[in-house]
């Protein structure tokens, strides 16, 4: 029996790349290819793919964002995420949300398809560099500024104060600035950390040590 596989990327030269790539092996049928995370949810529920391969930069929002729904609605779809961004957050975001695999874009064609057979079996996976930068990042302790090295140092303090539970209005009145600044500082905050509610973030913080009483 074939492994069944959707294709998510804007980018339509590399959807014809993994076609290629995938028309080589008996075992794979590629089933769908889109270029949004709303199309690659919109698939996910009509296709019932085995393996779907996302890229997190999308048009309309992150491929982060399109796994932890597709991950809700399907959680037997295995979701590959095939991309160029390395970051330490992008990683652990992805992982997170459900994915089953994060690969870079530039690996060996060959790394590529067993990362597909490997998430399509159940496994878990984490291409070369990758886990090389996991494995260094869990062994090393964490602080606000090595967990959150995307943030300013202004959004750090913002972060430790939301997740020490102040209000807006509390946190802009300690720091000398209005509410909606701080709304501001937020909003910048939950897209850099790719997620999409308060409570994620506060989530985030607390495992990095933020937000307890000094």
């Amino acid at each position: 029996m074939s492994v069944r596989i959707v294709v998510a990327d804007d980018h339509a030269i590399v959807r014809e790349g993994l076609r290629a790539l995938l028309d080589a092996v008996e075992e794979f049928e590629l089933v769908g290819e889109v270029g949004t995370g709303r199309e690659a949810v919109r698939a996910a529920t009509a296709l019932r793919p085995a393996v779907l391969i996302m890229d997190i930069h999308m048009p309309d929002g992150t491929g982060i964002d399109a796994t932890r729904e597709i991950v809700r609605l399907a959680p037997n779809i295995a979701v590959l995420m095939l991309t160029m961004f390395d970051d330490d957050d992008s990683v652990f975001a992805a992982m997170r949300a459900g994915a089953r695999g994060y690969v870079l874009k530039g690996a060996d064609p060959q790394q590529i398809l067993q990362a597909i057979e490997a998430v399509a079996t159940g496994h878990a996976i984490l291409g070369p560099g990758v886990a090389k930068r996991a494995l260094a990042l869990l062994a090393a302790p964490r602080d606000a500024e090595t967990a959150f090295p995307s943030l300013t140092p202004r959004e750090r303090e913002v972060l430790d104060l939301v997740a020490a539970g102040l209000s807006n209005g509390v946190i802009a009145r300690q720091l000398g600035v209005t509410s909606h600044t701080i709304g501001n500082h937020i909003s910048n905050i939950l897209a850099k950390l790719q997620v999409a509610t308060r409570s994620e973030a506060i989530v985030q913080a607390r495992d990095a040590g933020l937000g307890r009483p000094t």
